[in-house]
């Protein structure tokens, strides 16, 4: 076979595919493939290229054939729309095979290239959004906000049920987000029951348009007149339960979903999926702390049974809401009986310090019935901290109040704990007589503990507080501690105040004293006799109470 032979052959057979044409040194057309007929109108064996060619390929021809050159130089130029790259292969007997390719194959990698940069691009946005918030409903408003603006025409967020309603949140394309919790059946739209349970989507081909509720068609959307033209649900997967599910909806005119859209808008439900998933689990851990801290909070106490009642908390760290100080007042349940007062400081700080602190609490609660004998209830609490699991120890201050006339008489007991002060009304500070073991430490027929009686008139204060007042360092070089003198002289500047104002002043000052430095938890409980005879009416049955 002839080397023009081969160069026909090999250029413009069926397994070509690209237009190609061979063409002769006279400019004539020797063959053609049938690619090549359909990009060159009139393109036929025998005719001049010149005729039915661009200016551009027959010019770059007559150059190829005028020189002996084997590297022929690649040719472009447009034809019709599309621009097209011409690249010459040179026969034995100077024909000039010219293989047509057109940019349609770049073009389209181009705009798959951009398309992939935009949902990305999209993808990052999203994330970037959703992860600036932890709260639930924040999320579904950018979750459809964004999936109307990126992906669809509307969409509509279906969250968990909560009870008979669920949330549903609706945006349309450049319209505000709405929000609202309403009762719907799931089963009205196809594929949203699955959809909410987890299950893969149902392709958007199988679900009819004219079935879906109005509930689910955002006010905007259907005001626009258009018909829904195409529908996809798919599920919202969060981490280990479903965070419920997305719709997106385009009107009649638009194209349907296609197969890579549904593609990407599961990848998009992926990322909102699981910033929904977080939030909510960020919602219900911070329900549930604020459930288990709410018998924590400080309360604000005021009179019980015709007793002034003050209490205060400073903990160890800024952030710490808990620690393990703590201090509870149980009103008494008439006038003849005595009001039960405690303050106590679990040996560490922080949460571990905190859970013990919530053990003793509930347990001298329970306790309460033993409360008028100080050692009785001591000794079964000890009995209980022994048994448990736990290898820290407390000290606690408590006292028994009962109003007698204009004065106010206490018993008061100490267990390891600092020495309640008293104020009497002309500036003198007396220290109560009262010592005692620590709880939890030591074997209970080893526990030992005296109680003191102090009789308290009008405008006279005990002061409960643990040692993180008078172990606080700090003072102008930041390493001495505050001490009992210190705490004393700032109790002498209080004879005479309500319970309120004798907490705030001492807490003052040791914050003063510490200026910001690190220190342990603080608790200050004051029990004031009031200067007036008016007993304060309250509920008998309702106690102050707070727990740091």
């Amino acid at each position: 076979m002839s080397s023009r032979g081969t160069q026909v052959d090999t250029a413009a057979g069926p397994r070509n595919p690209y237009p190609t044409i061979t063409v002769d040194r006279a400019g004539r057309v020797l063959s053609r493939n049938e690619r090549a007929g359909a990009l060159l109108a009139g393109l036929a064996t025998g005719a001049r290229l010149a005729d039915v060619a661009p200016a551009w390929l027959a010019e770059a021809h007559a150059a190829a054939v005028a020189g002996d050159d084997p590297d022929l130089p690649v040719a472009s130029g447009r034809i019709g729309d599309t621009t097209v790259d011409a690249f010459p292969s040179r026969g034995a007997d100077g024909a000039v095979s010219w293989w047509l390719v057109d940019d349609g194959d770049l073009r389209f990698a181009h705009q798959q290239l951009e398309s992939e940069r935009t949902r990305s691009r999209v993808l990052q946005e999203v994330s970037s959004e959703l992860l600036a918030s932890l709260n639930a409903e924040r999320c579904m408003e950018v979750t459809a906000r964004m999936a109307a603006q990126h992906l669809a025409d509307a969409a509509v967020i279906v969250g968990v049920r909560s009870g008979r309603t669920y949330p549903v949140t609706r945006c349309t394309t450049g319209q505000p987000v709405v929000q609202e919790r309403i009762s719907l059946d799931p089963a009205e739209l196809p594929g949203l029951s699955e959809a909410l349970l987890g299950f893969p989507p149902v392709p958007s081909r199988w679900i009819d348009p004219a079935q879906v509720p109005a509930w689910a068609i955002p006010a905007e959307f259907a005001a626009d007149g258009g018909q829904i033209g195409s529908v996809v649900v798919v599920p919202l997967p969060g981490h280990g339960l479903p965070a419920g599910a997305i719709v997106m909806m385009r009107h009649s005119r638009e194209a349907a979903f296609t197969e890579a859209e549904e593609a990407f808008a599961r990848l998009f439900a992926a990322r909102a999926g699981a910033a929904l998933s977080a939030a909510r689990i960020y919602a219900e851990q911070s329900h549930i702390t604020d459930v288990l801290m709410r018998e924590l909070l400080p309360p604000v106490l005021t009179g019980v049974r015709g007793v002034d009642f003050s209490g205060r908390y400073r903990a160890a760290a800024a952030g710490e809401r808990i620690g393990g100080d703590f201090y509870d007042v149980y009103p008494a349940d008439s006038d003849d009986a005595e009001t039960f007062a405690v303050l106590g400081d679990v040996c560490g700080k922080g949460l571990e310090a905190a859970v013990l602190t919530g053990k003793i609490r509930n347990t001298l609660e329970a306790l309460l019935p033993f409360a008028p004998d100080h050692h009785r209830l001591l000794t079964l609490l000890n009995n209980a901290l022994l048994t448990s699991h736990h290898t820290r120890f407390a000290t606690l201050a408590l006292a028994s109040v009962k109003r007698a006339g204009s004065r106010v008489r206490l018993r008061v007991s100490s267990a390891g704990h600092p020495t309640p002060l008293i104020v009497r009304s002309d500036g003198r500070v007396e220290a109560a007589d009262t010592r005692g073991m620590l709880i939890g430490a030591l074997p209970t027929e080893l526990l030992k503990v005296t109680t003191a009686t102090v009789d308290l008139a009008p405008g006279e204060t005990c002061l409960l507080y643990s040692d993180g007042i008078t172990e606080a360092h700090g003072g102008p070089l930041g390493d001495a501690m505050f001490g009992e003198q210190r705490l004393r002289d700032a109790l002498a500047q209080c004879a005479g105040l309500p319970a309120e104002a004798v907490t705030e002043y001492v807490q003052m000052i040791a914050s003063r004293w510490i200026d910001g430095g690190p220190h342990d938890d603080m608790a200050l409980l004051a029990i004031t006799a009031p200067r007036n005879n008016h007993l304060t009416a309250v509920d008998g049955h309702t106690r102050g109470r707070f727990t740091a």
